[in-house]
């Protein structure tokens, strides 16, 4: 069985760790920050195998060099001079064989141009998707460097993933990403906010997420729907009906929100 951990960092960050039961291999996701992932491994009695990269920003490369030198693990990531702690650059179509799991990658762009995520088929009976910045609970990152086509495009990629695949992203953003999927999809989504809210009250994180609860609560996944096209327009934010369009007017609307 694969042990999957948010090892908290910074204000709203998760760096996911995960070994195998019976093993003291671990590995980790977008370590922003060495210490707690030091922390968790000793307290653990784990040895850090790798770590997964899946876009430049800081709080999500910042501890990869510190941890490589102090584990001497391959580091897989884009393919990016602008992460140069990555050894093992990967991208679309790649895979990456990690604790007996088969990762492929993924080139989802918009939030970074770099930017990539980790889908294995089948962990422990479902699939699961380590996604970074480019979809999060009930919401998706903001476009740094992409167009509206460019990431609608990998929202929609991420999406076509089996409606079961657990969804780990890297943020803690649900409630704030909920209250505007609200205004925007109605009552839809109210029961989720009602179990989302009782994790946090207890902090428990809010994910993973599934793909089948994305679909039916996270507006960014749901541009044609006439509901979000309602909201756009009542707000002045409609430009078009073209998905992209869409896509583009609802993360305008959610930057100043």
């Amino acid at each position: 069985m694969l042990h999957i951990e948010p090892v908290k960092a910074f204000r709203d960050n998760y760096l996911w760790t995960f070994h195998q039961s019976g093993s003291t291999q671990a590995v980790v996701v977008d370590p922003g920050d060495a210490a707690p992932v030091q922390r968790y491994l000793q307290q653990h009695g784990l040895q850090l195998a790798a770590i997964l990269i899946t876009h430049h920003h800081a709080d999500h490369v910042g501890g990869a060099s510190e941890l490589q030198n102090a584990w001497q693990v391959p580091v897989y990531g884009p393919d990016s001079a602008r992460i140069p702690q990555v050894t093992a650059p990967v991208g679309e179509g790649d895979t990456v064989e990690v604790l007996g799991i088969t990762l492929h990658v993924l080139a989802v762009p918009g939030h970074t141009l770099d930017h990539i995520a980790y889908f294995a088929a089948n962990v422990d009976g479902a699939p699961l998707v380590f996604c970074g910045d480019t979809l999060f609970a009930a919401g998706c990152g903001r476009m740094f460097e992409g167009t509206p086509p460019v990431m609608h495009a990998s929202l929609q990629k991420l999406a076509s993933l089996p409606m079961a695949t657990r969804v780990f992203c890297t943020h803690e953003y649900t409630l704030s990403n909920l209250a505007f999927a609200k205004v925007v999809l109605g009552n839809v989504v109210a029961e989720r906010i009602g179990n989302e809210q009782r994790k946090r009250d207890v902090d428990q994180p809010t994910l993973p997420s599934t793909m089948a609860l994305e679909l039916a609560t996270n507006p960014f996944l749901r541009c044609d729907d006439p509901a979000v096209l309602a909201a756009l327009a009542s707000q002045q934010q409609f430009t078009g009906r073209e998905p992209a369009q869409v896509f583009g007017a609802l993360r305008s609307w959610k930057d100043s929100f």
